[in-house]
């Protein structure tokens, strides 16, 4: 990977238009794996790490779930994908599959900056309470299979923000180099922060949930039922959390750009 402006390969194909295009196609992701949660109730039994008893390992069943899927991505090299960044990372298996060779797109370290923990203290404390109905069906396995869905669709959206941070700075290297220099987070942050574009993407992501979430009645007139997702709540997770953690990830990796 790039370990400086001067020695990018300007045609690797990054640029600002395909990761704004990506982001967009990942607000479908996002957007469909919070309508599959939904499906479900809260089921906390999921959530209590008191909950059954498995020999040798101590926590959730969402924990366990998360913990032993991630060992048999990482054996299929998962992991092995710059845009992808696991919950667990210690002691991960390695790749048993051949290396495939991705583009050098992003600077070195762009690969120690993982902050899955903000992630899923953010998605389990925060977000789920907010559009999953009380209650429980005993569908523990599959509600901890639909959380890995959001929680990895929202890692790889949040963490999205060094491709964000790499393109934004070869396009304006001269203005980004003085606030790295300086460790001026304050300057960077208004650097990287676009009020209208923002609000754009929130209201973009709640016509999405509107389109894709509404149970349709088909009845006289062909009335229009209720949101499998609040539009709300989704336009707030992007306001209240993907948007500002996008921007933790970019200032760190801006951070590292000149190393």
């Amino acid at each position: 990977m790039a370990a400086n402006a001067e020695s990018n390969n300007v045609d690797d194909g990054l640029t600002l238009q395909m990761v704004r295009d990506s982001l967009i196609r990942q607000e479908d992701t996002i957007v469909f794996s919070l309508i599959e949660r939904a499906r479900f109730p809260f089921n906390s039994p999921t959530y209590h790490p008191s909950y059954g008893s498995v020999p040798g390992f101590c926590g959730s069943v969402v924990e366990l779930f998360v913990k032993q899927t991630e060992a048999v991505q990482a054996t299929a090299g998962r992991f092995e994908n710059p845009e992808e960044h696991p919950f667990f990372p210690d002691n991960l298996p390695p790749s048993l599959v051949p290396h495939y060779k991705y583009p050098e797109v992003l600077h070195p370290a762009a690969m120690s900056i993982n902050i899955n923990k903000a992630v899923w203290d953010m998605y389990f404390n925060k977000l789920l309470p907010l559009f999953v109905a009380p209650g429980d069906d005993g569908n523990y396995a599959s509600t901890a299979a639909r959380d890995l869905e959001c929680l990895q669709a929202l890692s790889r959206r949040i963490h999205y923000g060094k491709l964000v941070a790499e393109v934004k700075f070869r396009d304006e290297q001269k203005d980004y180099e003085p606030p790295i220099r300086a460790r001026d987070r304050d300057t960077l942050l208004s650097l990287l922060t676009f009020a209208d574009v923002e609000e754009a993407v929130k209201k973009r992501v709640a016509k999405k949930a509107m389109t894709f979430g509404q149970d349709l009645k088909l009845g006289d007139g062909g009335e229009k039922g209720k949101y499998k997702v609040d539009p709300a709540v989704v336009s707030g997770l992007y306001g209240d959390w993907v948007i500002p953690l996008t921007k933790e990830v970019e200032i760190e990796y801006l951070l590292r750009r000149l190393d």
